[in-house]
């Protein structure tokens, strides 16, 4: 989709960009696929909070968003092409030939009218889902299943794509966005082409409202907090950190530091780490 800039009439315009939302499908969303969303602002049961920075914004719905795609063999005709306020992809609702309808992400050059597929016999084309034992080596995937049957983790954000490398000994070898190769089992499946909205990460929000529009709290420095309230604290005017490197307000290291567990099960399946 096309950028759109603004006049600047106001401080905040001054540099706004929005995506041109008009090739999207004029339609309310899908009810029977959307569920409510209950705000946490950041707490948990207790009230604490625990994560920082979230609070406020609009209020939405969750779209169920079908990352199984375990109906099988059966096409499916893309009915819309829609916004979702949860993620930075664009979905599509797709209907099957029984009635069922169901959200997927939309992959780029995805279209309404267009038909797709899951299952081992569907064709190499944007929107399709297949084994990796059925997709040819070289081909751009994304909505990537790391446990059979569990549904995508991978690979799911606008404009996001990964690469089939090769297949071995009952994996397939995969070179994910970040750069890091990894292997999956053969009977994951992925969804062929790249991931809409190709746009987004070139959109300028032009104002700090925008942010709160989505949830995002403000982030303050360390730095201008009391020394009681964070370790960058206090001092007489503009002091440096005063310590050997750069902590969290809990006295963690920050900045660099690699946080990252690989110990995990499925770190074995990492054969190059990313690209740093």
């Amino acid at each position: 989709m096309a950028i759109k800039k603004y006049s600047p009439t106001t401080p905040g315009r001054r540099g706004m960009t929005t995506q041109d939302y008009s090739g999207l499908s004029k339609v309310a969303p899908e009810r029977s696929l959307l569920e409510p969303m209950k705000k946490s602002a950041g707490r948990n049961n207790t009230g604490r909070i625990t994560v920082r920075h979230h609070g406020g914004g609009n209020r939405t719905k969750y779209r169920v968003i079908d990352f199984k795609r375990d109906k099988v063999d059966m096409s499916a005709t893309v009915l819309t092409l829609e916004y979702d306020p949860n993620r930075s992809a664009l979905i599509s609702l797709v209907q099957y030939e029984d009635g069922e309808k169901r959200y997927i992400i939309a992959a780029d050059g995805m279209n309404v009218g267009d038909k797709i597929m899951s299952g081992a016999s569907a064709d190499i084309k944007p929107g399709n889902c297949l084994p990796f034992a059925n997709i040819p080596v070289g081909t751009i995937i994304h909505n990537i299943e790391m446990y059979p049957g569990k549904g995508a983790q991978l690979v799911r954000s606008a404009g996001n794509m990964a690469q089939l490398m090769g297949k071995e000994n009952g994996y397939a070898l995969v070179r994910l966005p970040s750069g890091e190769m990894r292997q999956f089992p053969l009977n994951c499946v992925a969804s062929i082409g790249q991931v809409g909205n190709l746009d987004h990460e070139n959109v300028n929000y032009g104002k700090a409202g925008r942010k709160r529009h989505m949830g995002w709290r403000p982030t303050v420095r360390g730095s201008v907090m009391n020394p009681c309230d964070h370790p960058h604290g206090g001092g007489e005017g503009r002091c440096p950190i005063g310590r050997s490197g750069p902590v969290t307000p809990w006295g963690k290291p920050a900045l660099g530091l690699k946080t990252r567990n690989t110990k995990k099960a499925s770190g074995k399946f990492i054969v190059k780490h990313r690209d740093v």
